[in-house]
Order: structure tokens, then sequence, then C-alpha cells
């Protein structure tokens, strides 16, 4: 049987013979309504729903017109006058009742062209730039300095005839400029940005750029000067009608309040008089702002976990989610977090970290410095959560670089961010363990550290290098105030003259002149800015640096660069590293040992040299395959058919089976488990794959009855006898 089939071929052999259920579990069905799932927008859509249904038919509701009066004179809510009457005996339900149109009205007429103006004002002068930039800034810029409210209050007083139409328009009139410049700012942002130059050398014309390329990111800016001109003109009518300037509809909330202050109804404790206007007055906010807080969750879902303090776990137990401290769902680490742990973190004297630098062993050194037992993370809780890294086991030793490969969301970062516990919400690390071994003391789990703990673990023992440079270096500071910051916050007793020299030294040390001190980030190109990050990362000589895919945005002559320089300073300072990256022939030249991730699971697991010659996961074969070889005979470049899984519906069996063209009756019904195979070179290496029976914790024979086809063992990727560095 060849091994070489068509992508079709491949994925017919994948899924034949599988049922649909095996193949992938179907993903729960989303709503396609707006706002079904958030609950603040939902519950300030109803509670306005209810306003704008009574300003309709309000005045047809009222049980009394209400001017008209009876002998019930200031008479508490009854049946027959619920909310009771005033002073003339009016009824107060009535006036409630008649007084919401008029407010209804006034608040979204000045919202809807306040916003119109703003829109138009503001997205025009950001795109069009040039003089209509000039002329329509200026023009924000008078009505900025246009006090507003006594000009509302003059119009109001003066066209008293006119009602809510006058005020409504002079309140819209008035409120556009600052909606108008947040506007321009964003669209000045967004007219440069990719996909509006795509849009506009395919020859699409203005209108439709502006309308279905920069107005859909404005809706959250949009939506909350809508808003935010509603809440006004509302609170600018009620509070003309409270000091008295009538006329502005029959009646209105504020006018209610106007009448019970004047009689004195709080001083003659009839607070039914003001207490039914405060409320609605109050709703109405409220719902106004939960729908803003909705209409941002809807366009950023990240703020819908941002803001939650506390969440409850399957077990009932209060867990609380905060950025910067992932918390750890499992019982028994949640408990040791919430006291101070007894490893040796802290000195005798409790002053700060039992931190020494790395003791310099060598690369093939097996003393274990970081040890990741059966780790597990989630997105979310109960029956939300997305699993993205499942039952994850690795060793680092000391002074050693392992690789982390694999394709986009097959967890790699995750892990990193998790065992770190950098998580932001709904990231939590559901159990598992983090054993950190340091260069003195005990070893101890750093899932179990308490926040204080942690502070002081981060950076002087394990150090990260983000992705990005220029984002996560501060564009407002100099170098030489970022570099002072981590210093002066794990080392405090140092002097200034000894943080320079430090800084000085780190900076020398990744190829910087000590002189780009005093630079900027945008002063530096992005191979120094992602030394700067080096040098930041290795500033505390930490045990173990994380390096979550410190190359991707340079070119291939500064990544070799810059990696050559990291291995000089990982054999001069002895630390280990987790290096991670799409490309895995980087990997196979730098790394001594390479893990291979594939939904969130470890795959395979090898030397660099071992899995780079002999490759005996699918997945690990096929990641390998699409790299070109620089030397030896020319081969056939071969793709991985198919996508990465749905992790909230990953298929039975191995994950990787509906993409997998050896795949056989046990990788569709049973999920391996990583363990060592018996291999003939005697490597130390693990992989997951039932064409290796011995790697499961069963054999294969037992887990489904079927034997492996003789057509399909052995299983290897074999590459010329090249040396590592050339694939």
């Amino acid at each position: 049987m060849s091994n070489t089939s068509s992508p079709s071929s491949l994925d017919q052999a994948a899924l034949e013979g599988a049922d649909d259920e095996a193949v992938t579990a179907r993903a729960r069905p989303r709503s396609r309504v707006p706002f079904a799932g958030n609950r603040k927008a939902t519950l300030g859509l109803v509670i306005l729903g209810v306003y704008l249904l009574l300003a309709i038919v309000g005045p047809w509701l009222a049980p009394f017109d209400p001017d008209a009066r009876s002998a019930d004179l200031l008479m508490p809510p009854s049946s027959t006058h619920w909310l009771g009457t005033t002073h003339l005996g009016q009824d107060l339900l009535s006036q409630l009742l008649v007084g919401t149109r008029g407010v209804m009205v006034v608040g979204l007429s000045a919202g809807i062209l306040a916003t119109i103006l703003s829109v138009l004002i503001g997205v025009s002068a950001g795109y069009l730039g040039g003089v209509w930039d000039d002329v329509l800034s200026a023009l924000s810029n008078v009505f900025l300095v246009i006090p507003a409210l006594p000009l509302i209050i003059i119009v109001a007083s003066t066209f008293v005839s006119a009602g809510a139409v006058i005020v409504a328009a002079t309140i819209g009139f008035t409120s556009w400029a600052w909606g108008a410049r947040v506007l321009r700012a964003q669209t000045l942002s967004l007219r440069r940005r990719d996909y509006i130059e795509a849009a506009r050398a395919s020859g699409e014309s203005t209108w439709r750029i502006v309308l279905f390329e920069i107005l859909p990111n404005l809706t959250a800016i949009i939506a909350s000067s809508f808003v935010g001109t509603v809440i006004f003109a509302v609170t600018t009518e009620i509070t003309l009608a409270f000091i008295g300037i009538g006329g502005i509809s029959d009646w209105n909330w504020g006018e209610i309040l106007f009448w019970a202050q004047s009689q004195q109804a709080l001083a003659q404790g009839a607070w039914w008089w003001f207490v039914p206007a405060g409320l609605a007055i109050a709703f109405l906010g409220t719902a106004l702002a939960l729908l803003n807080f909705g209409i941002d969750e809807f366009v950023s879902p990240r703020l819908r976990s941002a803001g939650k303090s506390k969440v409850k776990t399957a077990d009932g137990r209060t867990v609380r989610m905060r950025v910067g401290f992932t918390p750890v769902l499992d019982s028994a680490a949640a408990a040791a977090n919430a006291a101070p742990s007894a490893h040796s973190l802290r000195t005798a004297a409790g002053s700060g970290p039992t931190h020494t630098p790395p003791s310099n062993q060598p690369p093939s050194s097996k003393q274990p410095v970081l040890e990741i037992r059966h780790l597990h993370v989630d997105y979310g809780l109960g029956d939300e959560a997305v699993h993205a890294v499942r039952d994850v086991q690795l060793t680092l030793h000391r002074g050693e670089v392992l690789g982390l490969a694999g394709e986009s969301g097959s967890g790699k970062s995750t892990l990193a961010y998790g065992l770190t516990r950098l998580l932001a919400p709904p990231g939590a690390v559901a159990s598992g363990e983090v054993i950190y071994h340091p260069a003195q003391g005990a070893p101890y789990d750093v899932l179990k550290l308490s926040d204080s703990e942690l502070r002081k673990f981060r950076w002087a023992e394990t150090a990260i290098v983000f992705q990005g440079a220029m984002n996560s270096l501060n564009p407002v500071h100099k170098v030489a105030t970022q570099l002072h910051d981590v210093l002066r916050a794990h080392e405090p007793e140092l002097s200034p003259e000894s943080r320079d020299a430090r800084c000085r030294e780190m900076l020398k040390l990744v190829g910087i002149s000590a002189d780009r001190m005093d630079a900027y980030p945008h002063q530096l190109s992005g191979g120094m800015r992602q030394r700067v990050m080096i040098a930041m990362a290795l500033i505390l000589r930490p045990q173990v640096v994380i390096m979550d895919e410190p190359t991707t945005a340079l070119d291939v002559v500064m990544q070799r660069q810059i990696l050559g320089q990291l291995v000089e300073l990982r054999e001069r300072l002895g630390f280990s590293v987790i290096f991670i990256t799409h490309d895995l022939s980087l990997l196979v030249e730098f790394s001594d040992r390479i893990a291979i991730m594939y939904g969130g699971q470890i795959v395979e697991e090898a030397p660099a040299a071992t899995l780079y010659r002999d490759s005996l996961h699918p997945y690990s074969a096929g990641l390998l395959s699409s790299f070109p070889a620089l030397r030896g005979p020319r081969r056939e470049l071969s793709g991985i058919p198919g996508s990465p899984p749905d992790l909230k519906g990953m298929p039975g069996g191995c994950s990787f089976h509906p993409r997998c063209s050896r795949a056989f009756g046990p990788c569709r019904t049973d999920t391996p488990v990583l363990g060592q195979p018996d291999t003939a070179d005697g490597a130390s290496r693990s992989v997951a794959c039932w064409l290796h029976p011995a790697a499961g914790s069963v054999d294969a024979d037992t887990a489904s009855g079927a034997p492996i086809p003789g057509e399909l063992v052995p299983l290897r990727l074999s590459h010329p006898s090249s040396s590592p560095g050339e694939p």
C-alpha cells in the first residue's frame, strides 16, 4: 500500500467507517438573536421596552385626567388611587403615566439627533482628513465651549409654547461635539488599517467603506454616545421642570417633583408624591446604563468575564477571577492558595524570595527544574467550559531548551500562561501540578502559591518573553525606566547606581549599546525591542525563561541572530527555556527536546534530532513534511488535510483521527495515552498514538479488539541524514 495519497483520499480514509458521534461532537448551537446571552443588555432592553410601551399607551391607560381635582386630598395609595393623590386631589398614577411620553420623546429625540450629527461630523473629519478635518474639528471645538445648560434654560424660557420639540432640538444640537471628537479619533486610527486599505484597493466606494468597514467597528462608541445623550436629555428636561420652567410638556416627572417639593411633601410625610417619580427616573437610567454595558460586551466579548470578580464552580465553591492571578479550580490547590504555603520560598527572616542565580548546569543535565503533572486549563466554568489544555505532562531539565510546537489553537500559549497563572479571565487552571525545583530548597507547587508568593516567584524564578515586543514595552517610558521597574519591584534594596549598572550589563549581554537606555521603544528596531525584552526577562537571572513566539514578527536573519544569542546566554547563565513557536524547523535547530501539541494535548515528545529523523505520530510527521529540505534530494511537500478540532466539540477517540490517513479502529473510539514506545534506538521519547500500542496505558487489542493493520506498521517519517538545523 502506498503511503502517498491525495488530500481527498486522505479525508475519505480518515472518515470511512466512523459514525457521526465518533468523528465530532456537535457544538451547542448559538442563538442568532443579538444580546440573547447577555443578561445586562436583556434586562436593559426589557425595562426600556416597558417605558416605550408606557410612552405610547400611557395616556390611554391613565385612570383619571391628570389635571382633574377630587376631594381626596393628599391621600396615600389606595384601591381608587394606586399611587395616591396630590394636595389638590390629582391622581399621581395618571400624572406619572402621561408624563412618561414627554420624557421619552425628549430623551430619544435628542439622542438620535446628537448621534446622527456626531457620526456625520466625526467620521467625516477622521476619514476625509485635510481641510475637511480642520473645518469640522474647529466646528466641534466651538460647540464644546458653548455652555449647554444655560443655553437650554434660555431657549426653554423663551419658547415656552414650543414645548418638548425645541428642548429636544436644543439638547441635540449642543450635545454632539464630544461624541464627534471620540469618533474622529477612532476613525483616524481605523482608516489606515490593512483591511481598510484592502477595501480601498479593491475599488470600493467611500460610502461603502465607511458604512460597511468603519461604522461596524464604531458600534460601541456610537451606542455609548447615544445612551449618554439620552440620559443627559432626560435629566435636563426633568431639571428644567423641577426648577419651575414649565411648558415643556403637559406633564412630566420633573413637574411632579416640582410640586412635591413646593408643597413640602417630605416634611408632611407624603412619600408617595416623590418616590414613584424618583424610582421611574432611576429605573430608566439603570436600563440605559445596562444597555450600554451590554453593547460594549457584545462588541468586545472579553468584557463579559473581565468584570467578574467571583464565580461559582461546579462543586459550589466561590472562585475569584482577577487579571494576573489565574484561579485554580482544584479544591486541594485552592485550599492551599488561601494561606501561605509551607515551602521555602522566603528567607528565614521572611524578607523576600530565596532567589539564587542558575548554577550554569550544562544542557545535558537531567536535573528537573520544572515538572508539569496532569495539567488541565479551561476557559469558562461548568458546561460552558472549553478545555484548552488537557492532561499535559512535561519535564523541563536544568539548562535545557524545550520546544513547544503545534498549529494555532493547539494550546501552546495557554499552557505557558497557565503554568505561571497569568491567564486572563475566564481562563482557569482546572487541576494538576506545576512543581518548581529551585536551585536551593525543597520543590514546591506553583499552583499552591499565595498571591504575594506568586508575585515574588514571577520574574525572579520564571520570566516570560511575550509575543510582540512593541506591545510588551510601554511606549511612553524609556527603556531604562522599564528595566529599573523590574529591579525596583524585586530587589528594592539596590541603590540607583547599582540598578543602572545591572541594566547596562544586561543590555550589553544582548548586544545593545548602553546609550540606548534613554531611548523610547518606537526609536528602536523590531530586533532591538525584542532584545530589550530578553534583557528584561534575564535581569533577575531566573531559572526558567518562557519565550512565547518571540521571533514571529522578525525576518529570518534577525530570528537567527536573536536565537543564536539566546543560546549563548543560556550556556553562559545556565537558565532553561520553554520555546513556543509555529516554526517546527526553527525548534529542530535550536531546541534540545521538542513537544508537539494538538487539541490541547501533548501527542509526541522526543529529542529534537530524534523527532526530526524519526517522527512517530502522524501529526508530527505532517508538520515536518510541510517544510522543504535545504539539502539532499527534493521531496514532495504535503500539508495536513482538514482543520484543527473545535475544542467545544472534540471528536471521540484520538483527536487527530479525522485528519489522519492512517487512522484505524481504536483511533475512532479510544483515546491514546502519552507513554514511551518500544523503539529500536532506545531514545527517551513519548507518543500518544495507537500505531504504537506500548504508548498507551492499555494495549490496543484490549481497547478495541482490532489489531493494527500490517500496512500501517511501521510508521516513520525519515529525513536525509543532514543536521537538524537543515530540515
